[in-house]
């Protein structure tokens, strides 16, 4: 993961705990966001995925942005309730040194932030839920 140029829509900068979520949204940095979200070392992105079956290794290409070894483990955030990620989403990932930790979106953002306050080199790519 080399650090590159690209810009994506909807980027808040710096690393923020996610403070609440519900009713299709999250709240982070003292703002309001609907819709997906992908939570990196550099900052927080808005993320098209809203079904699992969108959670592809296409869709997280910021975090693959990320400078090399600030990322060691990724929680994807499925929805409502656990789902399974592709085994070639997995694979592609621990390739590049990325462990990969599915659960429901809720358990997702508890861990996250429970990482992120131990200063961790955590990442979540979140699944709003409604």
């Amino acid at each position: 993961m080399a650090g590159s140029t690209r810009k994506y829509e909807g980027f808040v900068p710096g690393a923020h705990e996610i403070e609440a979520f519900g009713a299709g949204g999250f709240r982070f940095a003292g703002m309001s966001h609907r819709g997906s979200l992908l939570v990196l070392p550099s900052g927080i992105h808005s993320w098209n995925a809203t079904t699992p079956a969108e959670i592809t290794f296409a869709s997280l290409g910021p975090l693959l942005d990320e400078p090399e070894g600030s990322i060691e483990l990724l929680l994807i955030g499925t929805g409502r309730e656990l789902l399974p990620v592709r085994a070639e989403l997995r694979a592609r990932l621990k390739q590049a040194g990325i462990a990969l930790d599915p659960m429901a979106t809720t358990h997702a953002i508890a861990t996250y932030n429970i990482l992120f306050a131990e200063k961790r080199r955590v990442a979540a790519a979140l699944l709003a839920v409604a």
